[in-house]
């Protein structure tokens, strides 16, 4: 049976911020490519580390960690319930209680939403390599701590730096990263989104594969419009990028 998770705990996403080109000679071939393009190419990690107390949704509650104990006796080795340690064992481990998969930077799947939709199972590898999108509304949600991503901001990012291209994933920078560690107010509202005319707008009128906010949520509306639309017509976004 397929894996039914509702999403990752972590997302790596790499995107390229330089290109070229060479990139679509295929006569190259893929080293060729690599040495071009991929190998001197900036990698972006946009996951915050996981750790044991960072922001959730407080249904949840938080994770647990502790270090790994042996689940088994091995005889002259370790006994069961014995901690590993690097001078009796030569190594340790960690162990995680996890309240949900719906921890730290996470891709959510339409499964999260939708009882047929697609999992994390049923997503390609494609999605970790795309051209990156970076929409900077930093300074309004300055001035407007619940200000939500309009198709003006779209358009305005478009007369600058051209057509987002198709198959692209949109980051929405709103700095709200930046409060991470305080975990309380990290949750509660207001806090920025990313308004549904501009989700449809990404995905309807540029094809993106996907977008990406900084807080937990899409928007903040009463019914989540933002996320409900996405997750029930079978698109996928990520939540808690850095």
């Amino acid at each position: 049976m397929k894996k039914c998770l509702s999403m990752v705990v972590t997302l790596s996403i790499v995107c390229l911020a330089a290109a070229s080109a060479s990139a679509g000679d295929a006569s190259k071939g893929l080293w060729g490519v690599y040495q071009e393009v991929f190998m001197d190419a900036k990698y972006i990690d946009l996951t915050h580390a996981f750790e044991p107390v960072q922001p959730v949704w407080p249904g949840f509650g938080q994770a647990t960690f502790k270090p790994a104990t042996a689940g088994n006796k091995i005889e002259g080795y370790i006994d069961v319930g014995q901690q590993f340690e690097y001078e009796k064992h030569g190594f340790v481990a960690t162990a995680y209680e996890l309240t949900t998969d719906q921890y730290g930077t996470q891709l959510d799947p339409p499964a999260h939403w939708e009882k047929m939709g697609a999992t994390i199972s049923d997503i390609p590898a494609t999605y970790a390599v795309r051209p990156l999108v970076v929409i900077d509304v930093h300074q309004k949600v300055a001035g407007d701590s619940g200000y939500h991503l309009q198709v003006e901001d779209i358009q305005a990012w478009e007369k600058k730096n051209g057509r987002i291209p198709a198959g692209s994933v949109v980051m929405v920078r709103s700095d709200w990263h930046k409060g991470w560690a305080n975990w309380e107010r990290f949750n509660q509202k207001p806090f920025p989104g990313v308004g549904l005319e501009a989700l449809k707008f990404l995905h309807l009128q540029r094809n993106i594969l996907f977008h990406g906010h900084e807080p937990l949520d899409t928007d903040t509306t009463p019914t989540l419009e933002g996320e409900y639309w996405l997750l029930h017509n079978q698109f996928a976004h990520a939540e808690g990028a850095g």
